[in-house]
């Protein structure tokens, strides 16, 4: 009887011992899962790159005078596309528009690439602007006249 009493007791230890462990276990998963899930939500989140015109290089102008304001331009945009995600980043092929006064003027586009991790990309996107699409010319034969053009730029990257 006493014998019995004392395989129950062992039987009852391990068993306890068992249970113990496998909280532990079942504590550590529970952890490690919290851990990779705001791994990969916080650090992991993927982030369009930003992307920005630099210093333009004009080809090519020819601008009205005073009493009928008008241009034409080519140039070439040097784009810099900045990567800040822990990955590479493919972009699809997208357009920057080129606007005076609200209005557009001009497009360039820019092809469908990758940026590598942590890097900027340097793209030359060659760009035509042309004044016919301006219904009013009011400010643009001041601008012209003193040698300062005023262009505004607008694009969507997308990509994964």
């Amino acid at each position: 009887m006493v014998e019995e009493r004392r395989d129950f007791e062992a039987q009852e230890e391990k068993r306890r011992k068992r249970m113990k462990l496998a909280g532990y276990i079942a504590a550590f998963v529970v952890f490690q899962t919290l851990v990779i899930v705001v791994f990969a939500l916080v650090v992991m989140k993927v982030k369009t790159p930003k992307f920005r015109v630099e210093t333009l290089r004009i080809q090519s102008l020819t601008a009205g005078n005073q009493n009928s304001p008008s241009f034409d331009m080519a140039f070439t945009a040097p784009i810099r596309i900045k990567n800040t995600n822990f990955g590479p980043y493919k972009y699809d092929a997208t357009t920057i528009d080129f606007t005076y006064g609200g209005v557009q003027v001009g497009q360039g586009s820019i092809p469908k690439s990758k940026a590598n991790m942590k890097s900027t990309k340097k793209v030359d996107v060659p760009v035509t602007l042309s004044s016919s699409a301006l219904t009013s010319t009011s400010g643009l034969g001041n601008e012209l006249s003193s040698g300062v053009l005023t262009l505004n730029s607008q694009g969507t990257l997308s990509g994964k």
